[in-house]
């Protein structure tokens, strides 16, 4: 009876041990296998273009903003500017990019130099009108143009941030008011 229940036991313990959970426990949302940015092919500010599969190799944090932004956008890249201090050594394994929601204004070299004013190693990524509306759409990403005075305008957009690990798929959904701890967390368990 006792070989029997050492048995039950043994095998129990091996089932048991199977059910361990071993999926990364982000901060942020889990979007594992949504394939949310597919379509992302612009500009970078380096005049090359980039899509998903250029990314890869790294791991990847997106976020939709553009240079004229009174607060969200400057708030946010100086969040990551603080991130990749936390990350350490590991910061040249991570991309940050911005992807402008407002082409009109800004060209290349206007994003160039907002971005790299947080950090030489930031991408900005901007387009056509259509480019931008497309890459947006992929990563379900509202924006919208909104009048202002003297025929000025802003541009309402959506703040979370995606990370996308170093094979180019999409894997958490962050708020931009997260914390830059949790950023850095979540990217850590991406670069294992």
């Amino acid at each position: 009876m006792r070989l029997l229940f050492a048995a039950f036991a043994s095998v129990l313990m091996v089932l048991l041990a199977g059910c361990n959970d071993t999926k990364p426990q982000f901060k942020g949302s889990d979007i594992t296998g949504t394939r949310l940015g597919k379509d992302l092919a612009l500009t970078g500010t380096d005049g090359k273009p980039y899509t998903l599969e250029t990314l890869k190799g790294k791991v990847s944090l997106v976020m939709f903003g553009f240079t004229q932004c009174p607060d969200v956008c400057p708030s946010a890249l100086a969040e990551l500017t603080q991130v990749m201090k936390l990350l350490g050594k590991e910061a040249k394994r991570v991309q940050v990019v911005l992807i402008t929601v407002d082409p009109e204004r800004d060209t290349q070299e206007v994003l160039r130099a907002y971005v790299s004013g947080f950090d030489p190693d930031f991408l900005g990524l901007t387009g056509t009108p259509e480019q931008i509306k497309k890459t947006a759409g992929s990563f379900k990403v509202y924006y919208a143009k909104t009048a202002g005075a003297q025929g000025n305008y802003s541009m309402d957009h959506s703040a979370s941030f995606f990370l996308m690990d170093a094979q180019g798929e999409s894997r958490v959904l962050l708020n931009n008011n997260i914390g830059a701890a949790a950023i850095a967390h979540d990217i850590q368990l991406l670069l294992r």
